[in-house]
């Protein structure tokens, strides 16, 4: 059997065109589709981020937010306190400012919808 891969991620929104421009921002990444109620973001190696209004999500999504977080790991050195930098002058809400714990420099920040996104850095071999 073919193994598959997840080249799709889809965060349910509020707004997908005012969250379009915060990861626009944050990532430095254009959409690629748009609509009134999904924007397509794609990513490196042939991956989409999708934001969907929540209101227009099918079946229909749970209430619940925050039991779960993405992540951009920042292989430069330094990339990781470059970029919290970055999100603290952007006025961003920071949920877990720049500390190093057990795998290295970190910090976590959260879109307009409340979704948590992890800054830090590979696993080192």
């Amino acid at each position: 059997m073919t193994s598959l891969d997840l080249n799709l991620t889809i965060l349910y929104v509020e707004n997908p065109e005012k969250s379009a421009a915060f990861y626009r921002d944050l990532l430095g990444v254009e959409t690629f589709a748009s609509s009134e109620n999904f924007t397509a973001v794609p990513l490196p190696g042939g991956r989409l981020f999708g934001l969907w209004r929540r209101s227009m999500v099918k079946p229909e999504a749970p209430a619940e937010r925050g039991g779960f977080e993405i992540g951009v790991m920042i292989p430069e050195a330094g990339g990781v306190a470059a970029r919290f930098a970055m999100a603290e002058a952007a006025g961003l809400t920071i949920l877990q400012p720049l500390t190093v714990m057990d795998f290295g420099p970190t910090f976590v920040v959260t879109d307009p919808d409340g979704n948590r996104i992890r800054f830090c850095e590979p696993d080192k071999e």
